[in-house]
C-alpha cells in the first residue's frame, strides 16, 4: 500500500509569482488527477512544486514531484524502524546527513537503487532528539484535563521537527502541507509525548455532551474537540513555507497592519439601517462559543502579555509579533506609542501527533454547545453549579429590592479579563472567561444563566423526583438547544440572508426531525472563520453605549471603551434592564470599513491612560499569524470572480476604498483577508458581502451536519420527542428577554431588528404572541430519583 502525491512542474520566475501564487494554493487544495486510464489517483495534486526557502518561493522546471508513504509492504511495523522509509521524496536528488547511509551508500530508498531520497524514521528521530534540547515537555496533567498550555509545548516540539525537515530536505509546499501530516509518528520516539486523547480514544454514545467535545463524533472523536486544531478552507501561506508570517507575493514586506487600520477602516460613523446592537450582544455570544485560539498569557493575571515593546530582544517573549507604529501615526504618535504587543498563538497537536506547517489551536469546541454558559471542563462546570436544584451559582445583589440575580463574583484571579481601579472591584464569573470584555456581552451571559435556572425550577415542579444532576443535565441540553434555534433562526436569517441560508442548508425544519447528520462532517472551527469572517461584528461596534427606560425612551450613553472589561454598571439595580431596552433600540453601526475609533485606538485602555490598543490591527496581525492567504484567494475558493488588478475590483466595493487599497499593496493578492471581507458591499438582504457570507455559512454547515448532539435529529441517545421538538422550537430571543428581567414589559418580536409598527411590532411580554416552552412535554413516568439515564459520552484513552 502506498500512498503517492504527484504534481506537475511549471517554470515560475519572481516576476510572474503575483498572478500564479494564489491559483497554485487552491489548486493544491482542490484538484484531483487520473490515470491514464482515468482513474483517480489516491490523494493526488495537480500543483507546481515549490521549494520554500528563506523568504522567497523558488520555482522548480518540469520536475514531477512525488511523495510515496510506505507501511508494512516488505518492511513490517514491529521491532526497530530506524531505516525504514517514513516518506518517499522522487525527483531531484537532496542531501540529508541524516539519511547519507539510506540514501547514497544502500543505492536510494530502501536500498533498491530507486531514484529520490527517503526520509527515514532515523531522520524524525534525530529531528526529536534536538527538538528535545531546545523545548521542556512538562508531564500530562494527573487530572486528565488538558489545557492549552499543556499542549502548547507539545505544538512547539513537533513544529521544530517539522521545520528541520523541511531545511534539511528542502521539501516543497505540497510535501510540506500534504506529505508530512501522513507520516505515520507513532513509529517514531515522538509516541513518547503524544497526548493520550489525540492518539488512542475509544468512544460510547451518550446522552449528555462531554464539556471538551471528544465523542461527539464516535468515528472521529477528536473532531470538534478543545485543543484541537482549526481547520483551513485554502492552503496557508508562510513566507518559509512552514511557520513564517506572510509577506507580499511579490517578496517585499507587507504594509504594517497600523497602516492597513488606519488607512482602510477610519471611523465615518455610518449607521446600519435596521438592525439593533442586540445582534452584537447576540454574535459576539456567539463567536465565544466557537472560537478561543491558544495564545501566550501574562502568568500573573492571565490576560495579553506585555512582553514585547518595552523589552530588549532577548528578554522578548518568543511568541512575540509586536505591531509597528509609523512616526506619523495621527492618535499614537500624540503619545509616544510606537508599538504595540501581540504574540503569536501556539502551534497545535494535531490528531496522532502528526507533522506539518503551523496550525493555531482552539481552546474551545467547534460545535454550539453552550460553553458560554457551562465551560469546557467539568472540573470548572462544578465551579459554577450550585450543588442543588440543578442550579448555577447566582450572585443574589438586589434580592432586598425583588430583583433577579446577577452572574457570580470572579474571585480567583479577579484581574484575569477585567481591569479594576481598586482591590475591592470585581468582575463576573461565567462559563466562558471574556464574559466581562464589554457589558453587552455581560448582559447576554447574565440573561442565559439566569434562563438556564429557570429552566431547571420548571423540570423540577414537573418532576420532583429528579436529583440535581438530572435537572442540570437536562435543563442544560435545553439551553443548548435554545441557543442553537435562536442561533439559527433569528441570527442567521439577519446575518446571512434566505437565499445564503438556503444554498448552504442552514433553513431549520419547521416540524418533525431533520435526519442530516453526517460523520464525514468535521465541526472543527475554520481558521478564516476564526481569524477574519466572524470578527465582522467589530465594523458594527458603536461609539458609545446607550440605556433606555422600560418605556423605550433614551437614559444616558457611555463610551464603548469605558465599559470594556468594565461591567460595574450592573451592580446597580435596575441598569442591567435599562442595558437590554438600549440593545433593543440603539442601531449599530453599518457593516463596512469604518470601525469605531473606541476600539482601534482605545481598546483595552487601561485605568489612567489616554490610548489602547488597535482591534483592528489585530485582526490583520492575527491572520498573518495564521498563516491565511489574502481575500482574494478566498474569493477564488468561493467561486467568486478574482481581480489581478485594482481597477477590476471596482462594483465589488466602494470606489474609494479600492483607491485607498492601491495605495498600500502591491497587488490585489495580498490584502489580508479581514479587511476585504468587511469592506465588500452586501448582498441583497444580507449583511455581509459574498466572501463572509460563504466562510460564515460553511462553518455554521458544519457546525449543524457534524454535531450528533444537535437538537433536531432524530434516533440518537440526546434526541429530543417530537413533542420537546416542537416546544424547543417556540424559543424566542424576546421571549428569552421577557422571561429574565425584571422590568421590560414589551418587546419588538425580532429583538435583533428596530421595532417597525407593521413588520416587527413591539408586543406585551404577557400576551401570549411570543410562545412559552411547556415544560409537562418533559414529565418523567419513572419516579425514579435520576430520572432519565443520566450519563454522559464515555471515552477510554487507551
Amino acid at each position: 500500500m502506498r500512498f503517492s502525491v504527484f504534481g506537475s512542474g511549471a517554470a515560475v520566475l519572481d516576476s510572474r509569482l503575483a498572478k500564479f501564487l494564489p491559483s497554485f494554493i487552491r489548486e493544491f487544495q482542490m484538484s484531483l488527477v487520473v490515470d491514464a486510464d482515468g482513474q483517480p489517483l489516491c490523494g493526488t495534486m495537480s500543483a507546481s512544486a515549490h521549494s520554500l526557502t528563506g523568504n522567497l518561493i523558488v520555482g522548480s522546471l518540469s520536475v514531477f514531484t512525488t511523495l510515496a508513504l510506505v507501511n508494512a509492504d516488505g518492511f513490517g511495523f514491529d521491532g526497530d524502524f530506524g531505516n525504514e522509509c517514513a516518506l518517499l521524496l522522487d525527483g531531484p536528488g537532496r542531501t540529508s546527513s541524516f539519511d547519507f547511509n539510506t540514501n547514497t551508500i544502500r543505492g536510494g530508498p530502501q536500498g533498491l537503487g530507486k531514484s529520490g531520497q527517503c526520509i527515514t524514521y532515523d531522520a524524525i528521530n534525530q529531528a526529536y532528539t534536538e527538538a528535545r534540547k531546545r523545548i521542556h515537555i512538562p508531564q500530562p496533567p494527573t487530572n486528565g484535563e488538558w489545557t492549552g498550555y499543556d499542549v502548547a509545548p507539545i505544538g512547539e516540539l513537533l513544529l521544530d521537527i517539522s521545520i528541520q525537515l523541511t531545511k534539511n530536505y528542502g521539501l516543497t509546499y505540497e510535501e510540506v502541507e500534504k506529505g508530512l501530516p501522513r507520516i505515520d509518528t507513532s513509529r517514531t520516539l515522538i509516541r513518547e509525548v503524544c497526548p493520550a486523547f489525540l492518539a488512542n480514544v475509544e468512544c460510547k454514545p451518550g446522552k449528555y455532551r462531554r464539556y471538551d467535545g471528544l465523542c461527539n463524533n464516535v468515528k472521529h472523536p477528536t473532531w470538534g474537540s478543545t485543543n484541537t486544531p482549526f481547520t483551513r478552507m485554502v492552503g496557508p501561506l508562510f513566507s518559509d513555507g512552514v511557520s513564517s508570517p506572510r509577506i507580499s507575493i511579490r517578496g517585499s514586506p507587507l504594509p504594517p497592519a497600523r497602516v492597513v487600520s488606519r488607512t482602510m477602516h477610519p471611523d465615518e460613523g455610518y449607521h446600519e439601517h435596521a438592525a439593533t446592537i442586540m445582534i452584537i450582544a447576540f454574535g459576539q455570544f456567539m463567536d465565544h462559543d466557537f472560537t478561543l485560539m491558544g495564545t501566550p498569557l501574562d502568568p500573573v493575571n492571565k490576560n495579553e502579555p506585555e512582553e514585547c515593546c518595552k523589552r530588549p530582544p532577548h528578554l522578548k517573549n518568543p511568541y512575540c509579533m509586536e505591531i509597528p507604529i509609523p512616526e506619523d501615526d495621527y492618535f499614537y504618535r500624540k503619545f509616544g506609542v510606537r508599538c504595540l504587543d501581540f504574540v503569536r498563538a501556539f502551534p497545535s497537536v494535531r490528531p496522532g501527533c502528526r507533522l506539518g506547517s503551523r496550525l493555531p489551536f482552539n481552546t474551545l469546541t467547534g460545535v454550539i454547545d453552550g460553553n458560554t454558559v457551562y465551560g469546557v471542563k467539568e472540573s470548572f462546570s462544578r465551579h459554577l453549579r450550585s450543588g442543588f436544584g440543578g442550579l448555577l451559582r447566582m450572585n443574589p445583589a438586589f434580592a432586598d429590592f425583588g430583583l433577579k440575580e446577577l452572574l457570580p463574583l470572579k474571585l480567583n484571579i479577579p484581574d484575569e479579563g477585567c481591569t479594576r481601579t481598586n482591590r475591592s472591584q470585581f468582575c463576573f464569573d461565567a462559563g466562558e472567561i471574556r464574559v466581562n470584555e464589554q457589558l453587552i456581552l455581560t448582559t447576554m451571559h447574565t440573561l442565559w444563566a439566569r434562563e438556564h435556572n429557570r429552566v431547571a425550577k420548571a423540570l423540577s415542579e414537573v418532576n420532583p423526583h429528579w436529583n440535581d444532576e438530572t435537572l442540570y443535565q437536562e435543563a442544560r441540553r435545553i439551553i443548548i438547544a435554545e441557543i442553537q434555534h435562536i442561533c439559527y433562526n433569528e441570527f442567521l436569517p439577519i446575518l446571512l440572508g434566505r437565499e445564503v441560508m438556503e444554498k448552504f442548508g442552514l433553513v431549520l425544519e419547521k416540524e418533525g426531525y431533520w435526519d442530516g447528520y453526517d460523520s464525514e462532517v468535521n465541526p472543527s472551527v475554520i481558521d478564516a472563520f476564526s481569524a477574519a469572517a466572524f470578527r465582522f461584528g467589530h465594523t458594527l461596534l458603536p461609539t458609545s453605549v446607550e440605556r433606555w427606560s422600560k418605556a423605550h425612551k433614551f437614559i444616558a450613553s457611555k463610551k464603548l471603551s469605558n465599559l470594556i472589561r468594565r461591567p460595574y454598571d450592573l451592580f446597580r439595580a435596575g441598569v442591567l434592564d435599562e442595558y437590554i431596552m438600549g440593545l433593543l433600540n440603539q442601531v449599530a453601526q453599518a457593516m463596512d470599513d469604518s470601525v469605531t475609533q473606541e476600539v482601534t485606538n482605545n481598546l483595552f485602555k487601561k485605568v489612567g491612560q489616554n490610548h489602547g490598543l488597535d482591534l483592528v490591527a489585530f485582526n490583520m496581525q492575527r491572520g498573518r499569524d495564521f498563516g491565511l492567504p489574502g481575500y482574494m484567494e478566498f474569493r477564488k475558493f468561493c467561486g467568486l470572480a478574482e481581480a489581478d488588478t485594482f481597477d477590476a475590483m471596482f462594483g465589488a466595493m466602494p470606489n474609494t476604498t479600492v483607491n485607498r487599497y492601491s495605495s498600500i499593496y502591491t497587488s490585489t493578492w495580498d490584502i489580508d483577508l479581514w479587511s476585504g471581507g468587511v469592506s465588500e458591499r452586501p448582498l441583497p438582504g444580507s449583511m455581509t458581502g459574498p466572501t463572509f457570507g460563504c466562510i460564515i455559512a460553511t462553518q455554521f454547515s458544519y457546525a449543524r451536519r457534524g454535531d450528533r448532539f444537535w437538537y433536531e435529529l432524530p434516533n440518537q441517545p440526546s434526541s429530543f420527542t417530537p413533542d420537546q421538538l416542537q416546544e424547543i422550537r417556540k424559543a424566542r430571543l424576546a421571549r428569552l428577554v421577557c422571561d429574565n428581567t425584571d422590568l421590560i414589559d414589551t418587546v419588538q418580536l425580532w429583538p435583533m431588528v428596530l421595532p417597525d409598527h407593521e413588520i416587527n411590532p413591539r408586543v406585551p411580554c404577557r400576551s401570549g404572541i411570543v410562545p412559552s416552552i411547556d415544560f409537562t412535554k418533559w414529565a418523567d413516568p419513572s419516579g425514579l430519583p435520576t430520572g432519565s439515564a443520566a450519563f454522559s459520552s464515555h471515552t477510554i484513552l487507551k
